[in-house]
């Protein structure tokens, strides 16, 4: 029997027919994806294109097909493949110029309008808030991006080795997009933190250095008023005009540095400095002991600039103890309350300090007394106000001021044995290896 009139096996028959339900299964799917791909543009024609070509299966098995039947199977299904490949690389073209579009987008809207050191605390705080909020939104997109995605038309277990390819490589692509958006909002969160660590940082360096001139500043006004100092009865006025022409030449510095730096050359002068609110419990507490004792006693008078403003009046060593009793039982003065008590070595001469304070008129009074290095005497003033007699011992025993009329005026800190006075400026230790 000729191989023509030949009938085929069962066998054959079960395969010719496998092979065509195959053929026609993969022809269908490729018709799906190409009319997935095209619904934007006509979406009733790849609708129907599916289900009509599906519906026409190969009328006859490979068997029993001629040569030139098998020719055009064969160009047939090269074709189906070269389409299937066109489809996949067009969909992947457009999913990577849809990505940086995105990114450029969320780009423009995320750059700031001001550099962060221009923008106010509140736009700072906007900028924050608005930076994480992209963050999020970013990552979230494309979370739902790769959700979205569509899953494989078949399980793996039925892909060829191109189509593994394929999906390993667009999980690959997923998973480092999902890491890049994870990033994204964790530096998006960190430099929110670092910029406000950055801004606090910066505002507590500029307050200390903001203090840091204001302490600089006060000493070198001391300083200035400590050497202008003399023996004369007036170094007092002197030294006050000195520490005022001090501070007005600061203030001219200053004001010069500043409108350099501004580019103006020519400030404008300096407006006068309005009186202390002070000045008048000042200019009363001088006219009250000028009229009881004359203006001799009284050998200087200003206003503490660098002690919150307290009238301080320096009083003659002879007429002090008088002077003191007066400023506690005048009507109009009532000093009855002695806050503090101390001495001071300006190694020209010593001083003794007192503060007075009347809970009478609620107003404060600075007292200055001085008195020579080698006979150091200022009255005591116990005997007016009890609390200075601790206060007068401590100054005796540190810097060796005598005070006539206390009653038990000896050591307080040191042992009555100790040689020299430990806060004048030329003490010299006398046990070296104490």
């Amino acid at each position: 029997m000729s191989d023509e009139k030949r009938k085929p096996t069962p066998e054959e028959k079960a395969a010719a027919a496998a092979e065509a339900r195959a053929k026609a299964e993969a022809l269908r799917k490729l018709r799906e994806q190409e009319a997935q791909a095209s619904q934007e543009t006509s979406p009733e024609k790849a609708s129907q294109e599916p289900q009509e070509e599906v519906s026409a299966p190969e009328a006859k098995p490979v068997s029993e097909m001629t040569p030139e039947e098998k020719a055009a199977a064969k160009k047939a299904a090269a074709a189906e493949a070269i389409a299937k490949a066109k489809a996949a690389k067009e969909a992947k073209e457009a999913a990577e110029a849809e990505t940086p579009v995105a990114e450029q987008q969320s780009e423009a809207v995320a750059t700031p309008a001001k550099s962060v050191s221009e923008m106010t605390p509140e736009e700072k705080a906007a900028a924050k808030k608005a930076a994480a909020a992209e963050a999020i939104a970013k990552a979230k997109a494309a979370k739902e991006q790769a959700e979205a995605s569509p899953p494989p038309a078949k399980p793996v277990s039925e892909m060829t080795p191109e189509e593994k390819a394929a999906a390993k490589k667009a999980a690959a692509a997923e998973v480092l997009a999902k890491a890049k958006a994870a990033k994204e909002v964790k530096e998006a969160a960190e430099n929110g933190a670092d910029t406000a660590d950055s801004d606090a940082d910066a505002k507590a360096k500029a307050a200390a250095a903001a203090k840091a001139k204001a302490a600089a500043a006060a000493a070198a006004k001391a300083k200035a008023a400590r050497e202008a100092g003399g023996d004369e009865s007036g170094d007092d006025d002197a030294k006050a005009k000195a520490a005022a022409a001090a501070k007005a030449k600061a203030a001219a510095a200053a004001k010069a540095k500043a409108a350099q730096a501004t580019g103006d050359e020519t400030p404008a002068e300096e407006a006068p400095k309005a009186p202390s609110k002070n000045q008048p419990y000042l200019d009363k507490y001088v006219s009250r002991i000028s009229e009881a004792f004359g203006q001799e006693v009284i050998e200087a008078s200003c206003i503490n600039e660098l002690g919150k403003e307290v009238p301080t009046l320096t009083i003659q060593n002879e007429r002090w103890h008088q002077v003191a009793q007066f400023l506690r039982d005048d009507e109009q003065l009532s000093f009855e309350y002695l806050s503090d008590l101390h001495g001071v070595d300006y190694e020209d001469r010593l001083e003794v300090y007192y503060h007075f304070y009347s809970y009478k008129n609620r107003q404060s009074l600075a007292v200055k007394v001085k008195t020579s290095r080698e006979e150091s005497n200022v009255a005591s003033v116990m005997d007016l106000w009890h609390g200075a007699n601790w206060n007068e011992r401590e100054t005796f025993d540190l810097l060796g001021i005598h005070f006539p009329g206390h009653k038990d005026l000896r050591r307080i800190l040191l042992p009555d044995d100790w040689i020299g006075y430990p806060l004048r400026k030329d003490y010299v230790q006398y046990d070296e290896e104490v």
